[in-house]
This record gives C-alpha cells, structure tokens and sequence, in this order.
C-alpha cells in the first residue's frame, strides 16, 4: 500500500443558528455545509495541495483529519486503519503520526514560554518515557532541522525575542520533533513577508525529500502551490471541483472555477499596468451556496439548466479529474 492518508466521501455541516420565530416552525433547520462529500488520497512522502478561496472548507477539512472535529458521515484511512471513530489512547498514538503547523505564528506560540519548552510540549504529551535530557536533546535537534541555528541560544528566548520567519521555523520544529509520519499545512507562508516565503517552502521542500515526510498543503495562493504539490485538489463551497497532477491541472485548468483561480494570480510585469485584469467570474453576483447543483452556478460564465443538477468528479484526462457539465461523462 502506498497511501498514507484516503479520505471517501466525508461531509461535515454546521447549524446555522434560529430566530426565536424559527425555532417554533418544524423542519426549518439549516445547515452550512462546510465539507460537503470529499473523497481525497495522499501517497507516502508526496504533498497534496488543497486549494481555494477563504471559506472554501479547507480548514474545516484539516481538523477532520486531525480528528479535532468529527465528520458527520465517510471514513478516513491513516496508513491502512480506519481511524474515523478512534477515542481515548489510540487518538492520542494517531495524532503522534500527524501534526499540524498553523497559518499564523504569532498567535500559534505561547508568548510565555520558552522555544525550549513549545518544542518540548508534544513529548511532554505524548512521550513521556523518555528522560528530561533526552527530550532536551530532541528538541534541539529539531531545532537544527529547520535551520534555527545556533540551537541552544534559540531554545532559550521567547516568541517575542524572534522574527515572523523565525517563529514558523519553530512552529515546523514543533510539528517535526515527534516524527510524524503526515504534516498539515495550513497555510504556512500567508502571514509571513514575501522574502521569507521562499526560504519556509525550500525548508519544507528540504524536509519532505530529506525525511519522506507526506504533506496536505493547504492554500489560496496556487503561485506557492506549484513548488511544493505533487497533486492538487481544487475546493469550492466544500466540494473538490478538480484535481490530478499539480502540473498537468495548473496549465491545463479544466473547471470554470479553477480558471478563475489562475486568473487572479498577478504577473510581476511593467506592461501589467496598462492592462485590464479580466477573470472569468460574475462580477457582483452571489456568493450564496445552493444546497443542490453546482455551488459555483451563480459565478459561473458558462452555468446551463443542467447545472441545477449534481456534477459528478470524473476523469477527463489521464488522472485529471473535474466535476463540471461542460466536459461529457
């Protein structure tokens, strides 16, 4: 078996909260539907980039992983177990295998603490056999493996003594020190300078190749996407609407959505400014999620009758699936 992560078909929707006058009305509940029917796989030592625009479910679809919320319905395969309905000690051992760095590092760091004692909390958790020097010893060797150098000088300041590149070098070393064999990235780089972006995707590039580590990349920014994905999985309205090799998606978009992604990506160039940015999207039209049909209807330059049915995602080349009416089953 080559995969360490398979999701199929995981949904997870919140209520959206009554009046008082609906409360009294039967069969009125309303739900967000925040996942909405994934199925998604990851193979061993690859990075699956999930992407797409702010509420698009791409978090929500992390923590499922993670196990920090439940899904509703679907199952989720870890290395060959399923572990959708895991408690107690045998959650606890998973979440040792998948770690998590988070979009912001200056809110992820307790301003309290030592670097020396957030590295170190993971195995305070979850490995308590080993010896305080031990853990000491991994910690800073940890440390070294995101280039915070020199580590013993870095294991003692806090937060604040660092700068943002820093502060996620330490949120990547906390997220390695237990050896995961499945990183979520959410967002990584968003909140950092652009200068620093690139040396944080090498770094992660460096440690997937080095460690053969497995990566789900999340994202809104399909420019950072590309250096780091293997595959790609495009997300609206809590659906993927596309996916397949990284390469053979971004310059071939097939979904009407996805073409609109790329669209929005600006070009450092001069002539740039003379020029009309056009994306293939309605301007001014609603955002709202139909509960049927294609969610991407309303913004769609191309929506038919039919589009008020459910597209269903297949193949419509070598492993470059799309979920879109245009494109014949």
């Amino acid at each position: 078996m080559n995969e360490i992560l398979q999701l199929d078909n995981v949904k997870k929707y919140f209520p959206i909260r009554r009046s008082i006058k609906q409360m009294f009305r039967k069969n009125h509940q309303s739900y967000v539907r925040a996942v909405d029917g994934v199925s998604l796989t990851i193979e061993k030592g690859k990075a699956l980039v999930v992407a797409g625009e702010s509420g698009s479910g791409k978090t929500t679809l992390a923590r499922i992983i993670l196990r920090a919320i439940d899904p509703d319905s679907g199952s989720i395969v870890f290395d060959g177990n399923d572990i959708t309905k895991y408690e107690g000690n045998k959650l606890k051992k998973f979440r040792t295998n998948v770690q998590m760095i988070h979009q912001d590092p200056y809110t992820s760091l307790d301003p309290r603490m030592r670097i020396l004692d957030i590295v170190m909390e993971p195995l305070n958790i979850h490995n308590k056999i080993k010896s305080k020097q031990e853990r000491i010893e991994d910690v800073l060797g940890s440390l070294e493996e995101v280039r915070l150098e020199p580590a013993t000088d870095i294991a003692e300041k806090f937060p604040n003594m660092l700068s943002g590149g820093q502060r996620q070098r330490v949120a990547i070393a906390r997220s390695l020190v237990l050896k995961p064999k499945l990183i979520l990235a959410d967002e990584p780089v968003s909140m950092l300078d652009v200068s620093v972006r690139a040396e944080i995707l090498e770094l992660l590039k460096n440690l997937k190749d080095r460690l053969k580590l497995s990566y789900l990349y999340i994202t809104h920014d399909l420019s950072t996407a590309r250096y780091l994905g293997d595959e790609i999985g495009i997300m609206y309205a809590g659906k993927i609407v596309e996916g397949g090799p990284i390469e053979q998606v971004l310059l071939n978009p097939l979904h009407p959505y996805t073409q609109a992604l790329l669209d929005a990506i600006s070009e450092p160039e001069p002539q740039n400014l003379e020029k009309e940015k056009i994306i293939r999207i309605k301007q001014g039209e609603t955002r709202d999620r139909p509960h049927t049909g294609c969610r991407f209807i309303h913004r769609c330059l191309y929506s038919m009758d039919i589009c008020n049915s459910d597209p269903l995602l297949a193949g419509e080349e070598d492993n470059h699936y799309v979920s879109c009416f245009i494109y014949p089953v």
